[in-house]
């Protein structure tokens, strides 16, 4: 099994912090796959309705365990085809193939893992992850509440300490690497860029491979994932996101802040911005 590395050096300076008037000049990224909407809804609600679904029944209480929750196509545990009857643990490495996705829990965390991935655990026994390694490809996450982990890219690390997030690693260009503090407190470093961020509803960056505009972590949108996935892996670990418990979301500007749109309740229908005709996106009752 691979020993994790040190711990995440605290910063020696002073941290910034990151509000929406950084946010200006995002450019649009083409989106990651995500699962299918049939397939998040019977994840979320069997995952909200807890032992009520016997399928949901024995992973409800198995949480402190490993389960497998979801395949999709083709994945591998080390080198080995993972089934639904197995179970991932620190040490593993993970491989997704084309149109390829897993669901599993590992402990106190939870990861849906997208195509095309590559990522390695680690930790000094199976059930505790202290690092997920994402070499290529996209995962989310949900972490318990306890010691610091990290996620590690080839051009970030993230110390993280009970939070949801969601992260991509982008090997046609350059290795750069996208993150979303989806709700928590992270630590971020990058070049030797530090930034303490502080979300309650989805604060991203772009962790560029070499300086953009002389800065390492660049503020960018939420993008490539969903409410409703976090939620899901969420209830997989008896947890409930930041905005499960305030009943208040935000817009998806990155910039980590609830209260947009006027304040919108959750769990109400959503008013459309300002300069938006689309309809309200679905919602599910966190109870």
């Amino acid at each position: 099994m691979k020993n994790a590395p040190p711990p995440l050096p605290r910063p020696t300076g002073p941290l910034r912090t990151i509000d929406a008037a950084a946010l200006r000049g995002m450019r649009s990224v083409p989106a990651v796959p995500a699962l299918p909407a049939a397939l998040r809804r019977r994840l979320l609600q069997a995952a909200l309705a807890g032992p009520a679904l016997p399928w949901w029944h024995s992973a409800w209480a198995q949480a402190s365990a490993s389960r497998v929750v979801e395949l999709r196509g083709d994945v591998r545990r080390n080198g080995q085809a993972l089934t639904a009857q197995g179970s991932v643990a620190a040490g593993d490495r993970i491989d997704t193939g084309p149109g390829a996705s897993a669901v599993f829990t590992v402990g106190d965390s939870a990861y849906l893992v997208r195509e095309n991935t590559r990522l390695e655990l680690q930790g000094e026994t199976p059930l505790a992850v202290r690092v997920l390694r994402l070499l290529s490809g996209a995962v989310a996450s949900v972490w318990g509440k306890g010691q610091e982990r990290q996620i590690v890219t080839p051009t970030l690390t993230a110390g993280i300490r009970g939070t949801g997030v969601y992260a991509e690693v982008r090997p046609q260009e350059d290795f750069r690497s996208y993150f979303c503090n989806c709700y928590g407190t992270v630590d971020l470093v990058a070049g030797g860029e530090q930034v303490l961020s502080e979300s309650d509803y989805h604060q991203s960056f772009w962790a560029e491979a070499t300086p953009r505009g002389g800065r390492m972590l660049v503020p960018t949108g939420a993008i490539n994932h969903t409410d409703e996935e976090m939620e899901m892996l969420a209830a997989l670990v008896q947890q409930r996101t930041a905005w499960q418990i305030t009943g208040r979301k935000g817009s998806k500007d990155g910039s980590g802040k609830q209260g947009a749109y006027g304040g919108w309740r959750y769990g109400t229908p959503k008013p459309a911005s300002p300069t938006s005709t689309t309809a309200p996106e679905p919602h599910y009752s966190p109870n």
